[in-house]
Formats: structure tokens, sequence, C-alpha cells
């Protein structure tokens, strides 16, 4: 690495620690290595269960299903007879009795509360030494879990094979295990490849519903998860997966959480052997966001719908402690993804996430975010690689279809220097259907790409419709084709200190971080309306100064400095979300670019430095209009945008010390010629050539007209008398002496 490079890199770095709030971790789990990879999916079993699990209340029972259609009620109304003289009253009791691979446990329609579980940990298994989560729960082993594997879980299924566990009921509902808020889990699978879990619902934790950890095969099938704190499925270090049929809601973080899935295909471009993990069929909605995965490698997402949610599908590598970072190689192909526009901030606000979750109304439609979300996204990408986006239908998002930003390595605990601009690089979105449902029927997003400008050969789609940059780089027709593809180590650095601000964000603390539109922030309360009106302010001001102590005898000065205005004007408009995304921002740039160019030609003639540097200044302004409204520039490493930013901040000190010196205005245009309105254009026979002399600030210091330095009689006699333009008068026109001042006169 060059040391130019190097230095860019660490630029990036520092830029990009404006990211390194996020409140709490998105998963604490004890480290896990990621499958050999030797396992397979497994396959559904049909034939008669090994063991049976039922309540007793045969009343109960018959009228849970009496509306089943003749044969399956039949089925279940033998099945009961059998259970009630062999089979198990709780769940946990039938997965002990486990005792070889290849078993199936068929779960008869009722409610499993597994009394037998929920008792607090007592003798041994509450003085567990281990570290704490953020959130406050042991990091158990797996040999502490299986000591004591209902501290946290109400079903714990350890090391067993190959078992499959199946709801009988009509529906997933009719089979209900529910932890009543008391566990951290209500299923545990740990360890147990080959697992299979099938038509039944799980609810109600202080963490996750189905868990399913470092396991080389599993599939859920038609089960349901919902009004949990954290997730709904989570399934983490794990490889041979398949999701299918499923459906959750009412999480505080997502409803499908496939965290650090086997990182099979790093090193591979787009195309690539397999994946690790499918998702189909499923359904994810009223939750924070309806599909994660920190480190959600190599995940295969098709053919669902993820709905209703403040965000509709997100993967990142912002937490550390997930095997697989940075997160790559995610396909999301012919999903729904419509109408993510849930706030559910205001529960934080007023208190209802501080009670206990019993308390809090899940049921009822409450959700506690638990991480820092933008309400009003499709798909979410913080720090991700070679992700592709392709033929799903995105719309009715009021924020933006798709959002894509950088997460530097030291967020997720790697500090070597060259891999700090590692994500987000090579991510494609091609061929959606934005702002339009599958019947054709407009449906906008208000955005359909929010970027931060980071990253090396990403891509959209070239019918992508309002977008932040304007400009986008444009996917080919072949995978890893890109029109001017670029290499930016930093984002955009007003984007960038938005997701400084919107990071601060704790659901344990009630801190909603105010400046963020996230959490409710509207007009000048939002951080990117109040950077660019103190920007405009700031440079109203020492520009308007600056024109009336030097420049406004100069009609091309006066022209520009007006179109400066206007465009500042634009610029605090174009920050606001409802124009964010239009041209306006580069018109503002555009505006203020020929304004600082108009100035610093009018200023290099008698301050050829400062001149010369409004006129780069304007250069540069006019070159970031282009670099977001036209094209994307290639081959830089920086957006003009921090340039010019730095460049602005040394132009206004500069500036100010500019117009205090002592001094008329300038009344030349850009040519040199008199302003017509000015006393030299007057033609008075005394005016001496404003082109030729020298500045009139500097005239005390100058040698007299006999090219003389003041003599004592000079300096005696007090200063020569200046003319109307406040200028010595010329050598060619000697003055007469001064008459004697008068006595007393302190002239």
């Amino acid at each position: 690495m060059s040391w130019t490079r190097r230095l860019l890199v660490i630029l990036a770095a520092l830029a990009a620690a404006l990211l390194a709030a996020p409140a709490a971790q998105a998963h604490e789990e004890r480290p896990v290595t990621l499958p050999d990879g030797t396992g397979s999916v497994p396959v559904y079993r049909t034939g008669e269960p090994d063991l049976l699990v039922c309540k007793s209340d045969r009343a109960d029972f018959e009228r849970r299903v009496s509306g089943f259609p003749a044969a399956l009620r039949d089925r279940n109304l033998k099945l009961f007879e059998r259970c009630r003289k062999s089979g198990y009253r709780h769940l946990q009791q039938a997965v002990d009795a486990v005792d070889r691979p290849g078993m199936n446990i068929a779960v008869l329609p009722g409610l499993y509360e597994e009394e037998p579980s929920l008792p607090k940990p007592a003798g041994e298994c509450a003085r567990l030494k281990a570290p704490k989560s953020q959130l406050g729960y042991q990091i158990l082993s797996y040999a502490q879990q299986a000591r004591c594997p209902h501290n946290q879980n109400l079903v714990a299924i350890l090391g067993k094979k190959d078992l499959q566990i199946e709801g009988t009921g009509a529906e997933r509902t009719d089979v209900v295990v529910d932890a009543k808020y008391q566990k951290l889990n209500a299923i545990r699978a740990d360890g147990s490849d080959g697992i299979y879990f099938r038509n039944f619902t799980a609810q109600r934790t202080t963490f996750n519903s189905l868990y399913v950890l470092a396991q080389d095969g599993f599939v859920i099938d038609s089960v349901l998860t919902r009004w949990n704190d954290e997730y709904g499925f989570l399934t983490f270090a794990s490889d041979h997966g398949l999701y299918k049929n499923c459906e959750s809601y009412g999480n505080g973080d997502s409803g499908i959480y496939p965290g650090s899935a086997s990182n099979i295909n790093d090193g591979y471009g787009y195309d690539v052997p397999r994946y690790s993990i499918e998702i189909t069929g499923c359904r994810s909605h009223h939750n924070m966001v309806g599909y994660s995965g920190t480190a959600g490698d190599s995940v295969y997402v098709h053919d669902n719908e993820f709905d209703h949610n403040m965000g509709g599908a997100s993967m990142d590598s912002a937490f550390p402690g997930h095997p697989g970072l940075p997160q790559n190689h995610a396909r999301f192909e012919r999903n729904l993804i419509h109408d993510n526009n849930a706030d559910y901030y205001p529960y934080v606000a007023d208190g209802t996430c501080a009670k206990p979750p019993v308390d809090r109304g899940y049921e009822e439609g409450v959700v506690c975010p638990q991480i820092s979300m933008p309400p009003g996204s499709g798909i979410i990408t913080a720090g991700g690689n070679w992700n592709r986006y392709e033929n799903n239908w995105i719309y009715g998002q009021q924020r933006a279809a798709f959002v894509l930003t950088a997460v530097p390595a030291f967020i997720r605990g790697e500090e070597a220097l060259s891999k700090q601009a590692d994500t987000s690089h090579h991510n494609r979105y091609a061929g959606n259907h934005l702002g339009k449902d599958k019947a054709g029927n407009s449906r906008p997003n208000r955005t359909d790409v929010w970027w931060d400008g980071q990253g090396e050969s990403n891509c959209w789609q070239p019918d992508a419709g309002p977008s932040s940059p304007r400009a986008l780089p444009a996917c080919g027709s072949e995978r890893g084709a890109v029109s001017w593809p670029t290499d930016r180590l930093v984002g955009e650095p007003v984007k960038l200190a938005q997701l400084l601000v919107c990071a601060d964000y704790n659901v344990q603390a009630r801190r909603l971080p105010s400046g963020c539109d996230w959490y409710g922030a509207r007009g000048i309360e939002r951080i990117e309306v109040q950077v660019a009106l103190t920007v405009a302010v700031v440079l109203t001001l020492v520009g308007g100064v600056l024109w009336w102590r030097r420049l406004r005898g100069s009609r091309l000065a006066t022209v520009v400095t007006g179109l400066g205005v206007i465009g500042l004007g634009l610029d605090v408009a174009g920050s606001t979300m409802g124009l964010a995304a239009s041209y306006v921002p580069a018109l503002a740039l555009l505006l203020t670019g020929v304004w600082w160019t108009g100035i610093g030609l009018v200023l290099r003639r008698e301050r050829p430095w400062l001149g010369w540097t409004t006129v780069v200044l304007g250069a540069l302004t006019l070159l970031d209009a282009v670099d977001k409204a036209v094209f994307m520039i290639p081959w830089i490493p920086l957006s003009p945008a921090w340039v010019r930013g730095l460049l602005g901040v040394v132009w206004v000190v500069w500036a100010v010390v500019a117009a205090a010196r002592h001094g008329e205005a300038d009344t030349t245009d850009a040519s040199g010629s008199p302003s017509p309105d000015s006393p030299d254009a007057a033609g008075s026979p005394d005016a001496p050539d404003r082109a030729d002399s020298p500045d009139a600030s500097d005239q005390a210091d100058s040698p007299d007209a006999s090219g003389h330095a003041d003599s004592p009689d000079a300096s005696a006699e007090g200063p020569a008398p200046r003319s109307a333009q406040g200028t010595a008068p010329a050598a060619s026109a000697p003055a007469p002496a001064p008459a004697p001042a008068p006595e007393g006169d302190a002239s």
C-alpha cells in the first residue's frame, strides 16, 4: 500500500468512526466456530412418530381438533389415545427421552408452557461463573448450558442429531410453546445437526423464540414466532440451513435472523458454488426489521414478503463477536418488500419499553426497537460485499428502497489498518421493480437509493428514480460490469454526520437522538438542515462583508454574489427530506461554485493568492455538482466534498482577514476596467489608472512619487492628500504643497 493511500485509509477510518456508536451488541454468544460443511439439509420424514407429546385434558383437546378436516381430526384423536398411555406432557420430557439419531417427536394440539422448566435457577445453576452480555444475561458455555439447560431456555435441545419435531395441528397456531416472558429462549437447538422443526408456534420470550446454534443442517418449516424482545428466528454459526413457509411478527429486532451464516463463499465473486442458508416462502411483518443478519454470509433469500416493519431487510458488519465478518454474498431475488414504514420509537420515548416485557403490550402491537433503524427503508446494507439484489419488488417505502453504507473494521474489533475500508464493495442492484407492485400499480418510494458514496464497484440499475446521490454508477448487462466504477475510501461528510447522530440510540436508557429524522426530527431539527443552514449563514455573512468591503464596485462580483446567495438558499432547501434526492442539491452547488469562481477572478488582481484559492474552491464546488448529478467521478479516493469542505474553512478565515483590512472596495470588473458606476469611469482628470496602481491599503508604506522613501520633512508635513477614490495623486501630476494648518489644528 502506497503512503498516500495509507494516509487516506487513516483519514477514512477516522471519518468512519462516526458510525462507531451502536447502542448494544446485536447478539452476544459464546465463541463458536463455523461448521466444516460436511453436513446436508435434512429431509422431512413421514410415518408414525417415535415419541408423542400432549396435554391430559381430553375435553380441551377435542375442542381444539373439532374443526379439523375429518382425516386429520381422526388421526389426532388416535394419536391422543396413544399419547395418554405412553406419551409425555411436556416437550422437554420427550426431547430428554431421545436416545438415538433420526427420531421423530409429534406434538399434539395444545398450549405448552413447560412448567417444569420455568422455575428460576437454584443451587449450582444459580452460581454459574460466566461473562455477562450488555443486555445483562450470562454468556454460558456449551458445558454450562448442558449442566443447567433451563437457566435460559424453556426447551433445550443439546447434541441431539437428526431430530424431527412436528406439530400435528391443521395450522401452526394449533401447537403453541409459550415462554411467558420468563426465559431468554423458547426453544434452543445447540449442536444438534440435522434438526427439523415443523408446524408449530413459539412465542413470548426475553430474547428469541427459536434459536439454532452451531449446526450443520437444519430446517424451519411452517413455524410461527412472535412477541419477543429481540428475534423471532435466530440461527447462528450454521450451514446447510433452510427456512420455508415461516412467519414472524412482533419482535424488537428482526423476525428472521440468519447471523454468521457459514462463510463458504469468501474469496468468490458474484458466482458461487452454493449458499449456506436458503430462506423462501416466509413472511416477516410488524417487527423492527423483517430480516437481518450480522455476518449474514452466503444466504439465498427469495420469494418472501417483508412488509409493515420499520425496515424490510438489513445485513451488516457492525457488531463484533460474529464469525464471518465482514458480511458478504447475500442474494435477494423475487421478494416483495413494501410499506416498511412503521414507527415504534414512540414506545421507547413514552416509557412503554421500560416496563417489564409482560406489561408492554406486545400482543396488542407494541414493538420495542433494540437498535437504531431508519424507518421507511426497504433493504439496508451496512458494510457488506458482493451482495446481489435482483428482480425484487420494492415499493411504498417512505425513506428509501435501498440504503448502502460502509462500516470500518475497528467497529467489529479488527484494528489492522489495511482492513479499515474493506466493506461496501461490489454490491449489485439490478433488475428490481422499484415503485410498482406486482400488479403494476404505481407505489413510489420517496427515494430509490440512499448511498453514502463509499466503496468500490457498487452499481445500480439505470432506471432507478430519485436517489442520493442523483448520479449512480450503472450496472452493466453482465455481473461485474459497471459504468464509471468508483472506489471511495470514505463516504460523504454530511451523511457521515447524520449517521453519527442517529447511531446514538439506546433503548434501555430511553435515549433517542435529537437531530435525527429516524426518531421524529423534522425541518430545522434535522442535523442535515442544521449543517446546511449553518454553512449558508456563515458564507452569506462572510461573502457579504467581503463583497461590501472589496468587491461591490465590480458588476461581475455583484452578479455572482447574488447567485451565491441563491445557491446557499437552495442548499438549505436541498437538505430537506423532500428535496434531498432531487437535483436541487446539485443546482445549489452549481450556483455556489459560480459565485466562488466569479469573485475569485475579481480578487486575483489585487490579492492573487486569495483570488486563485477562491477560484480553486469554486472549481471544486462545480466538480462536486458534476459528481452528484451527472456522473460520479472515478479514480478519486475521496468525494470532492471533503476537499471542498476543508478548503472552505481556510477560505472563510482568509476572507474575513481580507475584508477586515483597511482600504476601499475594488472598482474593477473581471477585465480590470473601471465599473461604469465608479468615479474612475466618470472621466475625472485626476483619476489614476487603477489597473496599474498599487493596492490602496499599501500606499502609506510605498515610496513617494519621485521614487524616494518618505523623508523626515514629508512626515512632518503630514500625509499626502488623497483623491476622491482614496488613492494618492499620480506621479505625473505632482500635488501642490499643503496649506499650513491652523494653529492648534490636530490634523
